[in-house]
């Protein structure tokens, strides 16, 4: 049977240099600390790039569609009556609600979880061809669901990258409300 070693003899054998060599630890407190402090600001400017870059994401996949449903002065409105349906998208008879508008036999809305053949919508005409898109309240809201997920994703990167859990239940909850609220109107 082999004794055991003492749990102090093994902690100060560690410790003890011989001379003329120099020990483990190099560099002052104070160096480490700003080392650690340079590397915890390096993470945090990264993550916050990153957040920051999502949201942009978010948006700048929303606005496109946004922009045709939100900023519709001097566009044409009207309904389509969804007659047939592709792979990708819809299609239909145009009928006009605003003044200047014109009827079309055939526009063409994006095939998605909210256009159903064989129901009625209300579209705003994208300019310069025969694309619809949803107007109204469940359209804007539709329009704005990338960026719902972008907030989620987003809260993720806030909370544990940055360590700001609050700021990410904020926006956690901002992009659960939103993408509740689209699938509540559409």
């Amino acid at each position: 049977m082999i004794p055991a070693m003492p749990a102090t003899a093994a902690s100060s054998h560690r410790r003890t240099t011989r001379k003329g060599h120099k020990s483990r630890r190099s560099g002052s407190p104070k160096a480490r600390q700003a080392s650690t402090a340079a590397l915890r600001f390096g993470r945090l400017a990264a993550m916050g790039v990153v957040a920051a870059l999502i949201l942009f994401a978010g948006v700048w996949g929303s606005w496109g569609t946004a922009q045709q449903v939100m900023l519709t002065k001097g566009r044409e409105h009207g309904t389509i009556e969804v007659t047939r349906c592709g792979a990708q998208t819809c299609s239909g008879p145009y009928t006009p609600l605003s003044e200047g508008s014109t009827a079309r036999s055939r526009v063409v809305i994006e095939r998605s979880v909210a256009v159903r053949k064989g129901r009625t919508y209300t579209v705003v005409v994208k300019p310069d061809g025969d694309e619809v898109v949803r107007s109204g309240p469940a359209g804007v809201l539709y329009a704005w669901v990338p960026m719902g997920g972008a907030l989620l994703l987003a809260s993720v990167v806030v909370a544990g990258g940055l360590g700001r859990a609050r700021w990410g239940w904020a926006l956690a909850g901002s992009g659960v409300a939103l993408l509740t609220a689209a699938f509540v109107t559409i």
